[in-house]
């Protein structure tokens, strides 16, 4: 087994990405329980811990309240429709099946999954780790170093994506993958409800970032921009800066657990 290598999933990304997988296709039990989001989810974790081995892992999940950006943000996440109730069924099945992989899972009242991973991501670098984290998401970008990765699942048969700094900086056209806070900030994020600039477009944040280096330094810079740029960058300033704390992902979480504590378990 690989020496101290970290896998932090992030559950629910992964549970509704199995469920809606075999959305045609529903995996239904004789008493008819959709178990579609469970069996999508196991075959992922049995996957990674076949292809991968990680010497330690952890599964965070969201909590069931509000966190802290709700109360921020009253409109956080609010155009969301409700969790599918075949998901909110699943859930408890599959906390039960970590747990008998003999995998911890992490929850945190207050705070989502990515800000759990984040803080755990940070721990495990100082300790040494080599940290891979588990989602979609594309948020995770800004966290990414050169010992923590993300570790997109494979799409339609394509197959895992791996991503450093290299690659998250490519693929946004950025210097720094602390940079994915700010184009969030600027193009906001119809996924979480996180206003940006309106008018604003990854293209055109990737450009404004890519001249100015950061939000902070564009808006001490308006003067510089021209005509209808200008106007929208001026008058949405407020949002803009908002927009870049509700994208940031926290990394000093209070999390009770050591990273020594996420040693893979026996089954």
């Amino acid at each position: 087994m690989t020496d101290k290598k970290l896998f932090l999933l992030d559950a629910y990304a992964l549970i509704y990405r199995a469920y809606y997988a075999l959305i045609r296709a529903p995996r239904i039990t004789s008493q008819g329980m959709n178990t579609s989001a469970i069996f999508g989810f196991v075959n992922t974790l049995d996957e990674v811990l076949k292809k991968e081995n990680p010497s330690h892992i952890a599964v965070c999940f969201d909590p069931s309240g509000p966190t802290f950006r709700h109360e921020m943000y009253e409109a956080y996440k609010a155009q969301r429709e409700k969790q599918p109730e075949d998901i909110t069924r699943s859930v408890p099945y599959i906390k039960d099946i970590i747990r008998a992989y003999g995998i911890p899972v992490v929850e945190v009242p207050g705070y989502e999954a990515d800000d759990v991973i984040g803080t755990l991501s940070r721990h495990a670098e100082r300790d040494g780790y080599t940290t891979y984290m588990m989602t979609p998401d594309k948020d995770y970008g800004q966290l990414v170093t050169d010992r923590v990765f993300m570790y997109r699942p494979s799409v339609r048969g394509a197959d895992i994506e791996i991503r450093g700094p290299k690659e998250v900086c490519a693929k946004y056209g950025i210097d720094t993958p602390a940079q994915v806070i700010d184009l969030l900030a600027l193009e906001g994020d119809a996924v979480d409800n996180i206003p940006g600039c309106p008018g604003v477009g990854e293209k055109t944040a990737a450009k404004l970032i890519g001249d100015w280096g950061s939000v902070e330094n564009l808006l001490d810079h308006t003067s510089q921009l021209k005509g209808a740029m200008q106007k929208r960058i001026i008058e949405n300033a407020e949002q803009i800066r908002f927009s870049k704390i509700l994208a940031t992902i926290k990394t000093d979480v209070p999390v009770d657990i050591s990273i020594d504590a996420l040693k893979r378990g026996i089954p």
